[in-house]
């Protein structure tokens, strides 16, 4: 059996096509990311959440959406506990992702498709509508490890107010229909 080329190559250069959330370098934001323009950047702020079940508590969260040229924005959020004096306790909820609009007859529509994955063993798949500075959705499919909690449902409402990245979380979880869980202001620090 022949040994394949790469076998024993040397190691690449760095990645080329990093992806950027500042709009002013790097590539061009592809045409079809025109109503997610708004998003693209870097957010940071707090929040309140709560469940039927657990008691509320208060979080930081910073929020990056970030594109390479291509059709979708890669998403992330990271979230840590915050105590009554705002200082932070641990780290809390994570989660990455894709932001997708529906493209037909290669121009986007207003629909758009979310796909987020957390480390706490579920993916979460979104249908959603771009109306303006709005963006809301909801679940289509959550796909769970067997470790996991069990969460059937989730909504989620985004929206630019003032300058500000607003949103709010209702999860279907542990038994519940949809209850509010998230809620948070956050204001872009780059991008």
């Amino acid at each position: 059996m022949e040994t394949p080329p790469w076998l024993n190559a040397p190691p690449v250069e760095e990645y080329p096509y990093e992806e950027t959330h500042d709009l002013r370098v790097g590539p061009d934001l592809h045409p079809g990311l025109l109503g997610l323009l708004p998003y693209v950047g870097v957010w940071r702020g707090r929040g309140r959440g709560g469940y039927p079940d657990i008691e509320d508590f208060d979080f930081a969260q910073e929020i990056r959406f970030s594109h390479d040229g291509r059709p979708f924005l890669f998403y992330e959020s990271r979230t840590w506990l915050l105590d009554g004096d705002s200082k932070p306790i641990r780290p809390a909820s994570r989660e990455v992702g894709w932001w997708r609009p529906v493209m037909v007859n290669g121009q986007a529509g207003d629909d758009v498709e979310v796909l987020l994955t957390m480390p706490t063993g579920f993916l979460e798949l979104y249908m959603g509508q771009i109306d303006g500075l709005k963006v809301e959705m909801s679940t289509d499919a959550l796909v769970r490890t067997p470790t996991a909690k069990e969460v059937t449902g989730g909504h989620r409402l985004y929206g630019i107010v003032e300058g500000a990245l607003l949103y709010a979380y209702d999860m279907a979880a542990m038994g519940h229909g949809l209850q509010p869980h998230l809620s948070a202001r956050l204001i872009r620090v780059a991008g």
